[in-house]
């Protein structure tokens, strides 16, 4: 008789056997359109930063703007 765990989930609902369940291995199609989502959403979190902290926004300019006078090809 198997034993009995009251306090545990079982294999099939635990964290590991759920990953399991997903883990079958991603296209490279898939892969590529969930890192368009996330590159989308960091732009789009980098525009709302920088309307709401116009000050940093512009220091952050000025910075790039200076790397790239001084960098050497």
């Amino acid at each position: 008789m198997p034993e009995s765990r009251p306090n545990e989930e079982s294999d099939e609902n635990s964290e590991y056997g759920a990953y399991r369940a997903y883990a079958a291995p991603e296209t490279a199609v898939q892969r590529r359109a969930r890192r368009a989502q996330f590159l989308r959403d960091l732009h789009e979190a980098r525009e709302l930063r920088d309307r709401v902290q116009p000050r940093r926004a512009r220091a952050a300019r000025m910075r790039q703007q200076m790397r790239m006078r001084t960098f050497r090809w």
